[in-house]
C-alpha cells in the first residue's frame, strides 16, 4: 500500500470541499487517513490459500455452521462503510478447518474495496476451491449499507442479504433449509 499516495490523496479532497489544511484539527488526518487505510484494507495483499490450509481430518461429515460472524467492509462504489454478520455452513469431504479459519476468510474479503454481492460469492468459492467440500452455503446479512444512509435514497435501517451456494447445496433443498432453520 502506498500511503504517500493516500495522504496526497486526502489532502486534494480536503482542499477540494474547501478545508484549510493548516486547520488544527486537520493537521494530521491525512496521515490518520492512510493508517487508517492500511488497516481497513489489509485484506487486499491476502489470500485465502493460507487462511483456508489450516484442515483436520474427520470420519463425520455432517454440516458444520458458523453464525454470526462480524463483518466491515467499505463499498467500492462511494467509500462508505457497510457492515452486518456473515453465517456460512459447509458439508465436510473428510476434512473441517480450524474454527477461527472461517471468520478469518470473512475478514479478508471484508478488507477490500466491495460489492456485498461479490464479497458473498468470493467467500463461497474460497470455501470451495481450497476445503473442497461437499458444498458450501454463505449468507451475508449487513444491517447497514451506510451510503444507502447518509446520501441519496436515506433510508436508515435498511438490511440487504445475499446468499451463494455451492456444491451439494445447489441441488439438496433440505440442506439449504437445515441452513435457515440453524440460523434461527
Amino acid at each position: 500500500m502506498d500511503k504517500s499516495k493516500i495522504i496526497e490523496g486526502v489532502k486534494l479532497i480536503l482542499e477540494g470541499i474547501g478545508e484549510d489544511l493548516g486547520r488544527e484539527g486537520l493537521l494530521e488526518t491525512p496521515e490518520r487517513i492512510a493508517r487508517m487505510y492500511e488497516e481497513i484494507f489489509s485484506g487486499m495483499a491476502d489470500n485465502p490459500t493460507q487462511i483456508l490450509s489450516k484442515r483436520f481430518q474427520v470420519e463425520n461429515n455432517q454440516m458444520i455452521m458458523e453464525k454470526d460472524i462480524p463483518f466491515y467492509s467499505m463499498c467500492e462504489h462511494h467509500f462508505l462503510p457497510f457492515f452486518g454478520r456473515v453465517h456460512i455452513a459447509y458439508v465436510p469431504n473428510g476434512e473441517v478447518l480450524g474454527l477461527s479459519k472461517l471468520a478469518r476468510c470473512v475478514e479478508l474479503f471484508a478488507k477490500r474495496p466491495q460489492l456485498q454481492e461479490r464479497m458473498t460469492a468470493e467467500i463461497c468459492e474460497a470455501i470451495m476451491a481450497e476445503v473442497k467440500p461437499q458444498g458450501v452455503m454463505v449468507m451475508v446479512e449487513a444491517d447497514e449499507h451506510l451510503c444507502m444512509t447518509m446520501r441519496g435514497i436515506k433510508k436508515p435501517g435498511t438490511k440487504t442479504v445475499t446468499t451463494a451456494v455451492k456444491g451439494c447445496f445447489e441441488k439438496e433443498y433440505y440442506l439449504q433449509d437445515r441452513f435457515y432453520q440453524m440460523l434461527r
